[in-house]
């Protein structure tokens, strides 16, 4: 196991993804502010809904931040991974915050195709325009960020949502100074909202998989442990455990068994070699034990006793036979 290396790295990328996440984070935050201001003015639900949407992208890329900075701090006491979770926690907080935005956005929408108000659509499409612009900005600064990271990555997923809300908003208010069609915006609106429930779910159901411990999805259990029974001198391996301790960082546990004529620090050596560099397994537990040997029973002392007293002959003082004893025959006698 080569904790300090991976230690080395993942400070690394901590930092360089701060930065990245810090300036994306600034141009969000700014345009959104821009475009709820912009949505008022217009009467316009497309750009409202999309600055829902960039709410959510300010929140995942503020508690990805957040996340950043616990995960730095040092294990200590019961606290033995530290806060390295907590990245996994604020990303199902952001999805199901992203659930409940297109919920509301979608009722809305549905409500104003009944009865659209006015749109004035030459602010749309300039506020849409240039948050494409944005976007494509913040999406470029993440882009060379971390991927493995839950949380990052899903913050790259809503940047690309948002392009695509972006284009969707220009093309609603082109149709409305076009043909004056109004229902175009709330139409707009209903795909905007799509696209943040398939995100929010998304988001969910991976963070969901992290916190119940289920294996990565790029790591299959039953392939790593026909790899590891195939190394020479590998008899048996069971209790394997493959599960995620937070994004981007895989652990392994196991119980090995070996030849007794094999030697287990080489064997274990060998293993963990494999799991690093074929599996991308820096975190690993192996318990290797010789298989065949004689292990040492333990039971209790009374049994103990009990068992090491030697057998008293028939006739001796104390010693018990199939005749009953004298206080029983002469029960019986009277």
């Amino acid at each position: 196991m080569t904790t300090a290396r991976a230690g080395i790295v993942h400070d690394a990328g901590r930092q360089a993804d701060r930065t990245r996440l810090t300036i994306a984070f600034a141009l969000i935050v700014v345009f959104m502010a821009a475009e709820v201001a912009s949505g008022v003015i217009a009467h316009s639900l497309a750009l409202l809904s999309d600055a829902g949407h960039m709410l959510s992208d300010a929140a995942a890329l503020g508690f990805s931040l957040f996340a950043i900075a616990l995960a730095a701090r040092p294990a200590r006491g019961a606290m033995t991974f530290g806060f390295k979770r907590a990245e996994i926690l604020s990303a199902q907080a952001n999805g199901i915050t992203l659930v409940v935005l297109a919920a509301v956005i979608a009722y809305e929408a549905v409500r104003r195709l009944f009865d659209p108000p006015r749109v004035h659509a030459w602010p749309v499409l300039a506020v849409a325009l240039a948050g494409v612009v944005v976007n494509l900005a913040a999406t470029w600064t993440l882009a060379g960020a971390d991927q493995r990271s839950l949380n990052i990555h899903s913050s790259f997923k809503h940047l690309l949502a948002d392009l695509y809300g972006f284009a969707g908003t220009a093309v609603a208010a082109g149709v409305i100074l076009l043909s004056g069609f109004q229902r175009a915006d709330p139409i707009v609106s209903l795909g905007v909202a799509a696209l943040m429930v398939r995100s929010g779910a998304a988001l969910v159901r991976a963070s969901a998989r992290v916190l119940l411990e289920a294996s990565p999805a790029r790591l299959d259990p039953d392939a790593i442990g026909a790899a590891l029974v195939e190394r020479a001198g590998v008899v048996e391996v069971h209790d394997l455990h493959v599960w995620e301790i937070t994004s981007g960082f895989p652990a392994l546990s196991a119980h090995v068994l070996v030849g007794a004529d094999s030697d287990c620090h080489a064997a274990r050596r060998d293993m963990e070699a494999l799991l690093r560099e074929r599996f991308g397994l820096d975190h690993t537990t192996l318990q290797v034990d010789h298989v065949g040997r004689d292990l040492l029973a333990i039971e209790p002392a009374s049994l103990a006793a009990g068992s090491a007293r030697p057998a008293r002959p028939p006739g001796a003082p104390g010693a018990r036979s199939g005749a009953p004893d004298a206080a029983q025959a002469n029960t019986s006698n009277n």
